[in-house]
């Protein structure tokens, strides 16, 4: 019998308290997965993001349209651009479902799915879109969300663009990720099917571009010179690369993430204060215990050991149980739920491996940690001041 095999059956002579801990270190590693998993999820679109696609967007505001002849311009005035886009946000939202969020889309049928090509469609797919105004392609999360299949009618209102009447597409096919950064839950339509309902004061205006450039490492100066060319314009521009782009929407939210890194580090703290506190009442309890081993021979050394063996099994079985909990109910569970609802900020909600090793490695050390002190306390008994207990 090793000093490590005698501490984990020594751990269940107080089966409750045991227990208690265990489920409270698991729980510890299940919130700090989850709060790690929210952060990795919510960085993915920028850490993802292409090195070669340059979104070009109002100076202003995001929500603020530019004229659609300045796709002209970046397409052929502008070096180093291989094939640009262009989209509107439209805001839809299907009254059958009205509960429903989800991105929709009206962007440019001839070359969306060239600078997109990580959306991933079918060429039979495309070619009925493109010769379907009213067609639409969606995201196959969407897609089985809301029970739409191909043929499906849908009927959409948009705050953004009322009208006389309701804006009706026919699902022609589905799309799916070729890359984790993509939201699998936005509805595509024809820009031109948008425009042509608009009002002559509206028409002709397009939310945003997007270019690709020939050399990715030259994708920031190609925006600067694209925002160089629009400078004396009526309307000028911001361009940035996508990962900046998708960066500075998450500046945003930077004061939510520094809080959710703030509540992991408590949520540690916690869980180490919890194994401190056992394995200190287990010190008290068996004092009388470790002084019979000194008189039996036993060193300094083996009694810190013997405290922090039972310190690693409750800390690894905690662990253990934590992550066993977490894949089902992160990515099963909650995972699931916030793509399918939430795909345009959660596009990709999985455990990144790197947060199991340190979820793994966290409850070991905090074990080891939260041990130190009642170990050294019990090394350092004197075997007469032990022995004492047993009066």
């Amino acid at each position: 019998m090793t000093l490590v095999g005698l501490a984990a059956r020594n751990v269940l002579r107080n089966k409750f308290r045991a227990v208690l801990t265990i489920v409270g270190v698991a729980v510890s590693i299940l919130t700090f997965m989850l709060l790690r998993t929210v952060v990795y999820a919510w960085t993915a679109g920028a850490e993802w993001a292409a090195k070669d696609r340059v979104v070009t967007r109002h100076k202003v505001t995001f929500v603020m349209t530019l004229p659609k002849r300045y796709i002209d311009d970046v397409r052929t005035k502008v070096p180093g651009v291989k094939v640009a886009t262009f989209a509107n946000w439209f805001g839809g939202k299907d009254p059958k479902h009205d509960k429903e969020f989800f991105g929709a889309l009206a962007v440019d049928p001839a070359t969306h799915f060239t600078v997109y090509d990580d959306m991933s469609v079918t060429p039979d797919v495309l070619e009925k879109w493109k010769a379907d105004p009213q067609g639409a392609i969606v995201g196959d999360v969407l897609a089985k969300k809301m029970g739409w299949t191909v043929g499906s009618k849908i009927t959409l209102v948009s705050g953004i663009y009322p009208k006389q009447g309701d804006w009706e597409f026919h699902v022609v096919g589905t799309y799916d990720a070729k890359s984790k950064s993509v939201d699998r839950s936005t509805f595509i339509f024809r820009w031109d099917y948008l425009n042509d309902s608009l009002p002559e004061a509206r028409k002709d205006q397009i939310g945003w571009i997007v270019a690709r450039v020939t050399d990715p490492s030259r994708a920031a100066a190609t925006g600067v010179e694209i925002d160089k060319m629009f400078d004396e314009k009526e309307i000028q521009t911001l361009s940035q690369d996508e990962r900046a782009f998708n960066a500075s929407f998450l500046a945003s939210f930077s004061a939510v993430l520094t809080a959710i890194d703030l509540i992991s580090i408590v949520i540690l703290v916690i869980m180490g204060l919890v194994l401190g506190n056992t394995i200190a009442m287990g010190v008290r309890e068996r004092t009388n215990e470790y002084g019979v081993l000194k008189a039996l021979g036993f060193s300094n050394a083996h009694i810190i050991w013997f405290v922090m063996g039972e310190a690693l099994v409750i800390g690894g079985a905690g662990g253990a149980l934590g992550l066993l909990i977490s894949y089902p109910f992160i990515e099963k569970g909650l995972g699931r739920f916030l793509e399918e609802n939430m795909g345009a900020m959660f596009p990709y909600f999985r455990i990144n491996p790197a947060t199991t090793a340190l979820a793994i490695a966290l409850a070991f050390g905090l074990a080891i940690v939260a041990s130190v002190i009642p170990a050294l306390q019990a090394g350092r008994l004197k075997t007469v001041d032990a022995l004492k207990r047993l009066a």
